[in-house]
């Protein structure tokens, strides 16, 4: 498995520059996994820490899930991993798999790729609960940008330490 990654403009509308630089993110995260078993990807190669590059995955699925569908698109639904809200269950990728990480992972970046396109503009807005403000599409792109980034960092440290793999 080969990810590439799509190259951000350097001259486009605000909208399309958002749009890739997030698809950048996501194509990096999906990057540190390439070539990777299950056990690779469970594996906690930082310690103290217990972070994973699975773990990694399946949380980027739950604020993909949070800030489009939940916030954005105001869908009532639980979070992918825990119906009691708790956003630290999906970093526990212990018995995960590839195939079900990656499954929810896509899926939830397909939902929130349709609701980004869907939307009549960056100044739709959503209700974030957990800040008690509504807040815009602009803004979650923006926030989103910010966490894959953060932890592109994260799954660097980590791929390193699996196989000393480092770069891009």
């Amino acid at each position: 498995m080969t990810t590439e990654r799509p190259t951000p403009p350097v001259r486009a509308d605000e909208r399309e520059t958002l749009r890739t630089y997030l698809d950048f993110h996501r194509a990096t995260l999906a990057m540190k996994t390439d070539g990777l078993c299950d056990e690779d990807l469970r594996r906690q190669a930082s310690p103290p820490s217990t972070l994973s590059l699975l773990g990694l995955v399946r949380h980027m699925a739950e604020v993909e899930r949070t800030w489009f569908r939940r916030v954005i698109n105001g869908e009532d639904i639980p979070l992918v991993w825990s119906a009691d809200g708790d956003f630290q269950v999906a970093y526990d990728a212990s018995t995960a798999t590839r195939a079900e990480a990656f499954d929810a992972w896509q899926t939830e970046v397909a939902h929130a790729r349709r609701i980004e396109r869907e939307a009549a503009s960056l100044d739709v807005t959503g209700y974030q609960p957990r800040w008690g403000e509504h807040v815009s599409l602009r803004l979650v792109m923006l926030h989103l940008i910010h966490e894959y980034a953060r932890h592109n960092g994260h799954a660097d440290f980590l791929r390193e330490a699996i196989d000393g793999t480092v770069g891009p």
